[in-house]
C-alpha cells in the first residue's frame, strides 16, 4: 500500500491523484485543500459565464469520489496548519500542486491607490472566494482600464460589461450580482504595451467581447498600421492570425452609439496611477513602437486615459512554501521531472506538479501530462519511500491533533446549501456561499 497525500484539488492536483490510483492498484490518495471546497481556479478563476468550462468539475468530481481517493478540505498546509515535516510522515510522499497564488505587480507609482486592484482581487470577488475581503470595485466608477491583453483580461473587461439578465443565470454571488447591476460604468479599456499581433488571449475569449448586449468592440487603425505583423497576417501562426482578423473588422466599424463601449488599446506602456481625492483617477502610458526584433520601444510621449477603476492582469507567480526550497526568480520550487531538488539533489518523497513546478503556463489540459511525468518519477522512487504501512490513517491522526477536515459529504452538504440559495434568491440555478462561515455552517450539516 502507497500512502500519497496531494496538496491541492485543483486540475493539477485531481489529475495527479487520477494519474496515482490508474498506475499503481496499491495507491491511497488524499487530496489536501486549505479551502472546503475542491477544484481550485476551475471553481475560484474560471468565470460564471463560462459554464462549459466550469463543467470540467464534473470530470474532476468522478476522481475525487474514487474509492481510493479521499478529499480532505480545511487543511491548511503551512504556517498556521500542518507542517511539511509533518506531513511527509504522515504519509510515503507528499505532490505539492498549489499553483501560482500571488499576482505580478506593475512596480509603478501609484499602483496602491485606492480604485486599483489586481485582476485576481476582482476575480476572487465574482467568484465568491472566502479570501475575498475587497468590495467596491465598481462603485462609483464611470471608467476602467484593464492593464493587460490575455483571456485573464478579457475575462475581467467581459464581466463588468456583462448585463444582469445574464449574469443573473450563473453561479456569481448575490452581492457581486447587485453591484454590477448598479455598475455606472460605461468605458472600459483594455491595454497592451506591445501590438495587437502580440495578444496572448484567444480568438474564442476575444469574439465574445462582440457578442455583448448593449456592448460595442472598438480597435483603433492605427494601431494596426503600427504593427509590422498586422500588415501581412497570412504569415503569422493561425491563432494571431485569427486575432487580427478579428481586430481589423472590428477597427471597420463604424461607431454604433452603444450604451458601453470597450476599447482594445495597444502600443501603450503604463508609467503611473494618477490620484484624484485620494483615489486613481487616471492611468498615466507612453506611447511604444515596435523596436524591429519583436519588442517594443518607449517614444516618450505620453496619454493619460480616465480610470476610477484600474485591474492589473499582468501574470501570476508562486510564493515560496514553508519547508520547500524555491527559486525566487522563477517563482517555483527547483525539480527534475517533478522531484523536488534541494541543494542540487533530489529528494525522494517530495514532488511539485502544476504551477508551481513550471510556472503559470498553458492551458487546464496542460495539467495531464504535467501530472503524469510527477507521477512516474513518484512510482519509479516507490522503492525508496520507506515501504512501511503507517500505523494509523493519517485522517484519524489529523483529528486527533485538532484538525477538522471537511470530507466529501461535508462538500456535498455545501452544494446543496448553494442550490438552496440559488431557488430562495428566484435565480433558479446555484449560486455560491460567499464566505468562510456560510461555508463552514454548510459543511457542518453533512449527513451521516
Amino acid at each position: 500500500m502507497l500512502r500519497v497525500a496531494v496538496v491541492g484539488s485543483g486540475p493539477s492536483g485531481v489529475y495527479t491523484a487520477q494519474s496515482l490510483v490508474q498506475s499503481e492498484p496499491g495507491a491511497l490518495v488524499d487530496v489536501l485543500d486549505r479551502l472546503p471546497c475542491p477544484y481550485g481556479l476551475v471553481r475560484y478563476g474560471v468565470a460564471p459565464d463560462h459554464e462549459k468550462i466550469k463543467s470540467l468539475q464534473n470530470n474532476l468530481r468522478a476522481v475525487l469520489e474514487h474509492e481510493r481517493v479521499r478529499f480532505l478540505g480545511g487543511v491548511l498546509v503551512g504556517p498556521g496548519g500542518l507542517s511539511a515535516t509533518r506531513l511527509r510522515e504522515l504519509y510515503d510522499a507528499v505532490v505539492y500542486c498549489v499553483g501560482a497564488a500571488t499576482d505580478r505587480q506593475l512596480g509603478i507609482p501609484g499602483e496602491e491607490l485606492p480604485g486599483s486592484w489586481s485582476a485576481t482581487e476582482f476575480v476572487s470577488w465574482y467568484s465568491a472566494h472566502p479570501d475575498a475581503t475587497a468590495a467596491g470595485f465598481v462603485r462609483g466608477a464611470r471608467s476602467a482600464v484593464v492593464i493587460g491583453v490575455g483571456n485573464v483580461a478579457v475575462d475581467v473587461t467581459r464581466m463588468l460589461a456583462r448585463g444582469t439578465a445574464e449574469l443573473s443565470r450563473t453561479d456569481i454571488p448575490q452581492a457581486a450580482l447587485t453591484a454590477l447591476a448598479a455598475s455606472g460604468i460605461t468605458d472600459i479599456h483594455m491595454v497592451g504595451r506591445r501590438g495587437p499581433s502580440q495578444a496572448r488571449f484567444t480568438t474564442k475569449e476575444l469574439r465574445e467581447l462582440g457578442g455583448l448586449p448593449g456592448t460595442e468592440v472598438t480597435v483603433d487603425r492605427t494601431n494596426l498600421a503600427l504593427d509590422p505583423d498586422c500588415l501581412t497576417p497570412s504569415a503569422l501562426p493561425a491563432a494571431r492570425r485569427r486575432n487580427v482578423e478579428e481586430l481589423r473588422n472590428w477597427a471597420e466599424l463604424p461607431p454604433r452609439g452603444a450604451p458601453r463601449r470597450i476599447h482594445l488599446r495597444f502600443f501603450l506602456r503604463p508609467v503611473e496611477l494618477l490620484a484624484e481625492a485620494g483615489r486613481v483617477a487616471a492611468v498615466r502610458f507612453e506611447r511604444t513602437a515596435p523596436d524591429g526584433r519583436g519588442g517594443v520601444r518607449g517614444t516618450g510621449q505620453l496619454i493619460d486615459i480616465e480610470a476610477q477603476l484600474v485591474l492589473r492582469s499582468v501574470g501570476y507567480r508562486g510564493v515560496p512554501l514553508e519547508g520547500l526550497p524555491f527559486d525566487a526568480e522563477q517563482g517555483t520550487v527547483p525539480h527534475r521531472a517533478g522531484r523536488v531538488v534541494r541543494e542540487g539533489r533530489t529528494v525522494p518523497g517530495e514532488y511539485v506538479a502544476g504551477w508551481i513546478k513550471r510556472g503559470p503556463t498553458g492551458v487546464i489540459g496542460t495539467n495531464r501530462p504535467d501530472a503524469k511525468e510527477t507521477v512516474t518519477s513518484l512510482l519509479a522512487d516507490v522503492s525508496l519511500l520507506g515501504g512501511e504501512e503507517p500505523s494509523e490513517d493519517p485522517l484519524t491522526v489529523l483529528r486527533a491533533e485538532g484538525f477538522e477536515p471537511v470530507e466529501w459529504g461535508g462538500w456535498e452538504a455545501i452544494e446543496r446549501a448553494e442550490a438552496e440559495l440559488g431557488v430562495s434568491l428566484g435565480r433558479g440555478g446555484v449560486v455560491k456561499l460567499p464566505d468562510w462561515d456560510a461555508l463552514r455552517a454548510a459543511a457542518r450539516e453533512a449527513r451521516p
